[in-house]
């Protein structure tokens, strides 16, 4: 892969699949990529882990499913020559587009080692950032939220663009607010405004007239959208293509199962021998809020045939009339 990834994509229009620990897998990631994602970003993984805790290639937070193109391998970590040499392992194993650091995680067990606690010492982060600059030719992004209880997005922007980031994504709270309140886009247009290279901007994204309208309002290269593109990878379409129509229920239906397949094709038999698709009880009722009859069989699933039962009354019956993707959003999306 040559360097230039992010200004090759943001050629395009469309929105960027956010890394969401415990969301954005292999099988999701497929998901919207096939929809016209413009890139996905994978779950977060420890430097240290890679480097320090025996993981290899067979990762699967980090293992790509067959094919996989325009993914972004997102590290952390906050010491530089083990970045360096986890940038250099994530590289030859993983085969990523890119390589982006997380500054932005505000989850306590991440903190003392990167994370959102990079913005209380940026000029760590940028130290960080130029070892794995060094470290690739690949693009090397970062992606922050405003600051740790203040607003500090645009100094520490500009640190990062000056250390050699490609690209940088701001999410529009501080740390402090966590997920709380409504993200900031003022400030994210702010940061947009004050760098050379392109800002992406999270927060707060569920439909595709709030990413389109958030893109114009801002002047952001591209928006990325977390949680609103759970159940609804149609979102990638709509705003690649133009196209706004929410499938009817009889389609989600099939990509809830064909969601069930993948999950199992790539993680293959659990530690007792069982083909289980548990993890998937958070994800699936979110493709069908308009069955709410649905929900209790859907989080009860064990198996892929679990969840053809549940879904026979769609997959069996006729489709019902496309509805517009805005009626069809969720939660709004908070990477």
């Amino acid at each position: 892969m040559t360097p230039g990834f992010y200004a090759r994509r943001l050629q395009a229009p469309g929105a960027v699949l956010a890394p969401m620990a415990g969301y954005s897998d292999a099988p999701l990631r497929q998901l919207a990529a096939e929809q016209g994602a413009l890139w996905t970003v994978s779950e977060m993984i420890s430097s240290r882990g890679l480097v320090l805790g025996g993981e290899s290639e067979k990762l699967t937070l980090g293992r790509p499913y067959p094919g996989e193109q325009g993914r972004v391998v997102q590290l952390f970590g906050a010491e530089p020559d083990i970045l360096a040499e986890a940038v250099r392992r994530a590289e030859a194993w993983f085969a990523p587009a890119a390589l982006d650091l997380n500054m932005g995680c505000p989850v306590p067990k991440v903190r003392g080692r990167g994370g959102a606690c990079l913005l209380q010492t940026p000029e760590v982060a940028y130290t960080l950032i130029t070892a794995m600059r060094g470290a690739t030719r690949l693009d090397v992004s970062a992606k922050i939220r405003l600051g740790w209880d203040e607003n500090r997005s645009v100094e520490i922007a500009q640190g990062l663009a000056a250390a050699g980031a490609s690209l940088i994504t701001v999410h529009g709270r501080t740390s402090a607010q966590r997920y709380t309140g409504e993200a900031d886009w003022d400030a994210i247009a702010r940061v947009a405004a004050a760098v050379p290279v392109p800002v992406v901007g999270s927060g707060d994204i569920g439909t595709a007239a709030q990413a389109r309208a958030r893109r114009q309002e801002t002047g952001v290269a591209a928006v990325m959208i977390g949680r609103g593109a759970v159940g609804n990878p149609w979102l990638f379409r709509a705003l690649a293509t133009g196209e706004g129509a929410f499938p009817p229920a009889a389609e989600r239906a099939r990509t809830v199962l064909r969601h069930a397949e993948l999950h199992v094709a790539f993680y293959g038999p659990d530690r007792f021998g069982l083909a289980s698709v548990r993890p998937l009880r958070k994800v699936l009722p979110r493709y069908l809020p308009d069955h709410p009859e649905l929900r209790d069989a859907l989080v009860q699933v064990d198996t892929v045939a679990d969840v053809a039962a549940a879904l026979a009354p769609l997959l069996d019956g006729a489709a019902v009339p496309a509805v517009p993707v805005e009626a069809g959003a969720y939660a709004v999306g908070r990477p």
